[in-house]
């Protein structure tokens, strides 16, 4: 069969076709259609081709610089490091203990404190008066054995001039290259103002003939005072108590904080260990008709080295302690009482009690630590000081993190104690 056009046109468009046909044909005097115009849109603009990137050497260079100055820094700041919590031990104290003069477990020293204090008040007549001079001597005793001096023995000035002490006393013996020393007070043989003499040197005429003689001497840190003879301004002795009243009051925090600072580095005292007494000192005429009243605080202190005190009192009450380093640094809470009195210079032993509560910190050697630990892993260090009393808790440190065992050197490990005792 023979085909033509229109056998292969679709239908639909065969009908458009043929209206088509029908259709009024445009004129020459017709307008004809607008052309039609296409706007490109805008996704179908031509894309200019892009510059090829280089390679960006820059920020490679930052780069490696960032990385290798980290690594720099982990070597910089590498190193061992333990950090050591001593241990404490919280303890309630009650018992006898017995103390030496010298040596033993428990020594302890004697010292002794002064201080004076003075007002003036406006006289209230005139007296006649007849006094001696009176000051305070340290007794030197280079012997190796105490010396016992008797009452009313004499101390004489290299001028001639006498002075005597008025009780009894025992001078310490040397120790340790050092003379033992007694304060004691010295009053004038005669009245007047001639014995107001000078800080000076003083000998002994009893002990002359023999050794002793130069090596137990004496000697003044200030001048004697109160030596007088004849009238002078005078206050009544009412008043005279009262001023002293006050002068006492005034004193006595004056010689707390004495005492406190003449307890040595290392040492210790306890409350209930000290003893205060006061003595009136000699009127004196001053300026302007008036009277200078004068009193002194005497202080005597018995202190105990802090390591011999907290051992006594660790083996008395800390179950696990077998005598290794250990210290008290407060002894606040405690009260001592003495059996009997508190010691004078030259006792050889002195029985107290302790009551209270107090703490007392173990000593941790940092040389020690570091060799325990030395060339072990974190593992085998926290192992090893577990074994050690005086350590409650360690924190080790290692640097790099990708160190795993401690330097074999133990100059290498860095130990801190963080509650290590004070130095006072």
């Amino acid at each position: 069969m023979q085909k033509n056009l229109n056998d292969i046109i679709p239908p639909s468009r065969r009908r458009a076709m043929e209206g088509s046909e029908n259709a009024p044909a445009y004129t020459s005097s017709a307008v004809p259609p607008p052309p039609v115009s296409f706007e490109r849109p805008a996704y179908a603009r031509p894309i200019a081709s892009r510059p090829k990137r280089s390679f960006p050497v820059g920020t490679a260079v930052v780069a490696a610089i960032v990385i290798l100055g980290s690594i720099g820094a982990l070597f910089a700041f590498s190193g061992a490091e333990v950090k050591v919590t001593a241990t404490e031990n919280q303890t309630a104290v009650a018992g006898e203990f017995l103390a030496t003069g010298s040596s033993g477990d428990l020594p302890f020293e004697i010292l002794t404190v002064e201080k004076v204090a003075s007002v003036e008040v406006e006289s209230e007549g005139t007296e006649t008066v007849n006094q001696s001079a009176q000051g305070t001597l340290t007794i030197e005793n280079k012997q190796t054995v105490p010396q016992q001096l008797i009452k009313n023995t004499r101390f004489e000035t290299p001028d001639g001039l006498i002075f005597r002490i008025r009780d009894s006393v025992t001078v310490p013996a040397a120790k340790g290259g050092a003379p033992g020393t007694l304060v004691t007070t010295v009053y004038a043989d005669a009245t007047g103002e001639s014995y107001n003499v000078a800080a000076t040197t003083f000998t002994l005429p009893g002990l002359k003939g023999g050794a002793t003689f130069t090596l137990v001497t004496a000697r003044s840190a200030e001048a004697m005072k109160g030596g007088f003879a004849g009238p002078r301004p005078s206050i009544k002795a009412a008043t005279r108590d009262a001023k002293a009243q006050e002068i006492r009051t005034k004193l006595g925090s004056d010689i707390e904080a004495a005492i406190t600072e003449a307890v040595p580095e290392g040492y210790i005292l306890v409350p209930g260990g000290s003893r205060v007494t006061y003595e009136p000192q000699p009127d004196q005429a001053a300026a302007g008709n008036s009277v200078q009243i004068s009193e002194k605080a005497i202080a005597s202190i018995v202190v105990f080295p802090k390591e011999a005190l907290a051992r006594s009192i660790a083996y008395q009450v800390v179950g696990s302690y077998s005598g290794q380093p250990i210290t008290i640094e407060d002894a606040s809470g405690l009260t001592l009482t003495p059996v009997g009195d508190l010691p004078v210079p030259g006792t050889e032993e002195f029985a107290f009690s302790l009551a209270g509560n107090t703490k007392v910190l173990w000593s941790v050697d940092p040389a020690k630590i570091a060799s325990a630990v030395a060339g072990k892993t974190s593992a085998q260090a926290e192992t090893v000081l577990a074994g050690y009393p005086e350590v409650e808790r360690a924190a080790l440190v290692l640097r790099p993190f990708w160190n795993r065992s401690f330097p074999a050197d133990p100059a290498k490990i860095d130990v801190k104690v963080e509650n290590a005792p004070k130095a006072k």
